[in-house]
């Protein structure tokens, strides 16, 4: 579930002052559907509340799809989302072998 805290920090992120049941509903679906498709890429759970690079990407995913750009928010951030994918697998493999 989305956090009120999350969708008010994105909205400050994306210079939103204005109170509006449409403009956040929008954000709503792109932040959902944001974080469903960095957990895809990172191949694990992410912590999006936490000031860390998942919140990162999501901020930008949601500020690319409200922008209609998200088409090149992939191309623009390869490199950023395959450091993701890869810290997050390592991170995985790690905790796999400490807490067995």
């Amino acid at each position: 579930m989305l956090s009120e805290l999350l969708l008010n920090d994105i909205k400050g992120y994306l210079h939103i002052t204005w109170i509006d049941e449409k403009t956040d509903n929008n954000l709503i679906g792109f932040i959902s559907r944001g974080m469903a498709r960095l957990q895809t890429i990172a191949g694990v759970s992410l912590d999006f509340e936490a000031e860390d690079f998942p919140r990162m990407l999501l901020f930008d995913y949601v500020r690319y799809a409200n922008s209609q750009a998200l088409e090149m928010f992939e191309k623009n951030f390869a490199s950023e989302l395959l450091s993701l994918h890869i810290e997050s697998q390592v991170n995985a493999i790690v905790d796999e072998v400490v807490t067995p």
